[in-house]
């Protein structure tokens, strides 16, 4: 039976490593922080859940809240993810709170881009609302 001698790193080389993995983790996280918008009476909060390049079903978790009536909204006809050439793809589907009510919480799903954009944009059109709720990330 052979043994190995295993080398200890410098504390330098175990610094350097942490800090690189922190800083790559926290840009991954800064891309993919939440958005809001607040317009109308009606508050949207939109984070990415699952874009990776290797997801073929893109994840938004989407939180919508008001207090001037039902949310009706169907995300599956208002959502879309638009492309760096403005091509817009519709949502495939909507997993969460059904339409009404104060406060709906769910996430809406897309077809993955391939390949994937190095931005991602999600667009949401309320009814009575003239341009779309627009959450953008890098």
């Amino acid at each position: 039976m052979s043994s190995r001698i295993l080398k200890p790193i410098s504390l330098f080389s175990a610094l350097t490593l942490c800090a690189t993995l922190l800083f790559a983790l926290g840009a991954a996280a800064a891309e993919l922080a939440p958005q809001n918008s607040q317009a109308n009476g009606v508050g949207i909060s939109v984070k990415p859940a699952d874009v990776s390049a290797a997801a073929t079903t893109w994840l938004f978790q989407v939180t919508l809240t008001t207090h001037n009536g039902d949310l009706g909204d169907d995300l599956v006809r208002t959502a879309t993810i638009v492309d760096a050439a403005g091509k817009q793809y519709p949502a495939l589907a909507w997993d969460g709170d059904p339409a009404g009510g104060h406060h709906r919480k769910g996430v809406v799903k897309f077809k993955a881009l391939s390949p994937r954009p190095d931005a991602l944009e999600l667009r949401i059109l309320r009814q009575g609302e003239t341009t779309p709720r627009t959450f953008r990330w890098k």
